[in-house]
């Protein structure tokens, strides 16, 4: 009999104040299975980085537990638990450093051990996957910001996580650039945790979305019927863009 793997994601009951006795989690309940698309909704200071932060245990010491493919997120597992969740910030520039695009791909990987042919086959299927392998041995700043912002995902991809988490992906991009990284994400073959205040982007790429309001989970559901819901909506202080009708997208 074979057991099914577990979720991507299993946070149960989690709470968490910071030191100066703000209380940004009242016990959030959250399951995504592999291979989810899950938009993460809610208004500023609703406790969306919050929560992000505890998926790799870079905030800890609340009440409640968190569980990443079935492994408790504490400190002896820290380093499995960092490989396995990839966090792209919403600036590609907090992520890039490196002389070379390559080079900012082949980081983590090599830091992880990977040397030779070896890491030249990640580096390069990291880059393929977000349609960038051609500007390998680019400066990062010689690129735009869209071009930037996917060889960021290729440097999270090239450690092969088990969710990849975007922090507002789709800030400051042209159309042509939210377009492509559209298609990228519609292509990657892992579990996606988007944060994201452009509700019409969540709608594309993410069949269920989760509202976090106040610290707590205030809607769960299809994406379409979450946004369609005008008085949820209203009351966790978001709005759909003007004459954007969310039945209006296939």
């Amino acid at each position: 009999m074979t057991t099914s793997p577990s979720p991507s994601l299993e946070v149960h009951g989690l709470a968490y104040a910071y030191p100066d006795g703000h209380q940004a989690l009242f016990g959030v309940d959250l399951t995504v299975g592999r291979g989810e698309r899950v938009a993460l909704l809610g208004p500023n200071g609703a406790g969306k980085t919050t929560l992000v932060l505890h998926l790799n245990g870079i905030l800890t010491g609340g009440a409640g537990s968190v569980r990443v493919a079935g492994l408790p997120v504490e400190k002896r597992n820290l380093a499995e638990i960092r490989r396995k969740v990839g966090i792209v910030f919403q600036d590609p520039d907090d992520q890039l450093f490196m002389p070379t695009v390559r080079e900012d791909v082949a980081f983590g990987p090599a830091a992880a051990g990977l040397r030779g042919p070896e890491l030249e086959a990640v580096v390069h299927r990291a880059l393929e996957r977000v349609g960038m392998a051609e500007y390998a041995d680019r400066p990062p700043h010689h690129l735009s910001f869209g071009q930037r912002r996917r060889v960021a995902v290729a440097t999270v991809l090239a450690m092969e996580p088990e969710i990849l988490v975007l922090d507002e992906p789709s800030s400051n991009l042209d159309p042509a650039s939210r377009r492509e990284l559209a298609d990228v994400l519609r292509s990657l073959d892992v579990t996606v945790l988007m944060v994201t205040h452009d509700l019409p982007y969540a709608l594309e790429l993410c069949p269920r979305s989760v509202i976090l309001s106040e610290g707590v989970i205030a809607g769960d559901g299809p994406t379409a019927e979450v946004l369609a819901d005008g008085e949820l909506m209203a009351r966790n202080r978001l709005e759909l863009p003007y004459g954007f009708v969310p039945g209006s997208v296939a």
